[in-house]
């Protein structure tokens, strides 16, 4: 089975941010979002990871949350969707 794609998130994930990732190709395969360098985020930062789950989820990849930063943790568990976040062990 191969690796999955590392996808490092960097700097802020903030509405003015987050418009310019959504577009974002993903690697093809099993995804790590890692976003143990971001620096700020808000909901949109959630609304971004969201959309990217169900693209994978569509194309049938798996996904992993990885250094989720707890800000973001928190507003997660906030608006109830805390256990849809596929977050590393």
């Amino acid at each position: 089975m191969a690796e999955p794609s590392v996808v490092k998130l960097e700097g802020a994930l903030t509405l003015e941010t987050v418009t310019a990732c959504l577009g974002r190709a993903l690697p093809a395969g099993d995804l790590v979002f890692d976003l143990g360098s971001v620096t700020r985020v808000d909901s949109s930062a959630l609304a971004l990871l969201l959309a990217w789950l169900r693209r994978a989820k569509a194309r049938g990849s798996a996904v992993e949350l990885r250094a989720l930063p707890e800000p973001l943790l928190a507003l997660a568990r906030l608006y109830g969707i805390d256990t849809l976040l596929p977050l590393a062990a």
